[in-house]
């Protein structure tokens, strides 16, 4: 038994997963039966996605807390601690409770399965279901970590499922096509469960509708059942119009930019109107909701000039770009770039290659991530260079940059978290 939490959570961390005769999923489902299925306890909506599915979660997370709600939430990665993983509406899980359901679950896997461990993503898990469970939400939203089937969250039959994107991500973990990764997405389908989906890859598509009609799992789909449209600029929000079905919401507010993120709130309405029995949700709490939610790292503003994005796959570039030009168009992009080892940088990198002004390449303290040399060499940026301290990179330009000059910080979540830290204690 652990005392100490830090103690702990070095350990979890350090523990890598085990061969077993089951299969790691297995592995979950006997630890929480061994705990008497808490997950079982309480309702879900399950969100799986190459990109935005954490931004869907967060804008369905504001509506239904506006509705007064008692709203669960599990996502990853975390940008300080662990605890904020695991929250209920917005209070992350204490430090003695993290403790103890850890400590109770090392006990298990110690005692009953000779220390044969699952991932460090899976104990987690296991953790935020005895949390929700002992503090009875209404409702908890789970994010999938990687892909959907074999994912360690997959062990609920949710309310609704939600896919976000499909894109190569995790190639190594999910496949090398857009089937076979638009597969594992897909696994979170469950019989006669509701699905809502923004998925735009058509092979993704065939992939995701032939697995909700095999399942008898209604589905909406972007653009054919749910439509936004009138995205612009007001007032400091960007503004949308949505239509599901026969209904219509106007000048819906997002403090969120880029079309992509009214996109991923139109997906976030959709699901909580299609779950309309199980709450009471107005249209009131979807707007208030929406105005309010924001999500850390992604095309979050530090000042007017600074910019954080964790856009860790080519897709995820593509909608950071876009974003970009069109909340600071006519200015002079200056790039910090880091990235892990497994993501399709080339790509991305020669994306920022067609608008930067300059780009630094850097590297941070993640056993997977890319050296900047080998960064830089994906580059023919005639403005490139590679340095060891981004801070500094980031001091200067605060010291320095002109009206029309704007740091775009991107490449990966876990990068983001780091410089996220650090800009918190500075003046912009």
């Amino acid at each position: 038994m652990y005392t100490n939490l830090q103690e702990c959570l070095e350990f979890v961390f350090s523990i890598r997963t085990s061969t077993y005769k089951r299969t790691p999923l297995e592995m979950i489902e006997d630890i929480l039966n061994d705990l008497g299925n808490p997950h079982h306890t309480f309702k879900t909506i399950h969100f799986a996605g190459s990109n935005g599915k954490g931004s869907t979660l967060n804008a369905v997370d504001s509506i239904l807390k506006e509705a007064d709600l008692q709203v669960g939430v599990f996502t990853s990665p975390h940008i300080h601690r662990v605890n904020e993983r695991i929250r209920i509406n917005e209070v992350q899980i204490p430090d003695d409770k993290l403790l103890d359901y850890l400590n109770q679950v090392l006990s298990i896997v110690e005692t009953k399965y000779d220390g044969k461990y699952p991932t460090f993503f899976g104990i987690i898990t296991i953790v935020a279901y005895m949390h929700f469970a002992e503090q009875q939400v209404d409702v908890a939203l789970i994010e999938t970590g990687i892909g959907g089937l074999r994912d360690s969250t997959n062990v609920i039959t949710p309310l609704i499922s939600v896919i976000t994107t499909v894109s190569y991500d995790h190639t190594d973990v999910l496949g090398e096509t857009i089937q076979e990764i638009a597969s594992e997405k897909a696994g979170i389908i469950k019989p006669g469960v509701p699905v809502v989906s923004s998925v735009k890859n058509p092979e993704a598509q065939v992939v995701i509708r032939e697995t909700a009609a095999e399942k008898k799992a209604p589905l909406q789909q972007l653009e054919e059942h749910m439509k936004v449209s009138n995205v612009r600029l007001e007032d400091g929000y960007q503004v949308f119009d949505l239509e599901i079905g026969e209904a219509r919401l106007e000048n819906i507010a997002l403090s969120m930019f880029g079309i992509h993120q009214a996109e991923n709130a139109g997906l976030a309405v959709t699901a909580v109107k299609t779950i309309a029995d199980s709450f009471n949700v107005s249209d009131e709490a979807i707007y208030a909701g929406l105005k309010k939610a924001k999500w850390a790292g992604r095309f979050e503003k530090f000042g007017d000039h600074i910019v954080i994005d964790g856009a860790h796959n080519p897709e995820g570039m593509t909608m950071l770009l876009q974003t970009l030009t069109a909340v600071y168009p006519e200015y002079k992009y200056h790039f910090l770039y880091a990235a892990l080892e497994e993501k399709d940088n080339a790509s991305s990198v020669a994306m920022v290659d067609q608008v930067a002004t300059d780009i630094t390449f850097t590297s941070f303290h993640h056993a997977g991530a890319t050296p900047k040399e080998k960064l830089m060499d994906y580059s023919s940026h005639t403005e490139k260079s590679a340095v060891d301290d981004w801070k500094k990179v980031i001091t200067d330009f605060n010291s320095s940059h002109g009206e029309t000059d704007v740091l775009v910080i991107t490449g990966s979540l876990y990068f983001m978290s780091e410089v996220r830290e650090y800009l918190l204690t500075l003046t912009l």
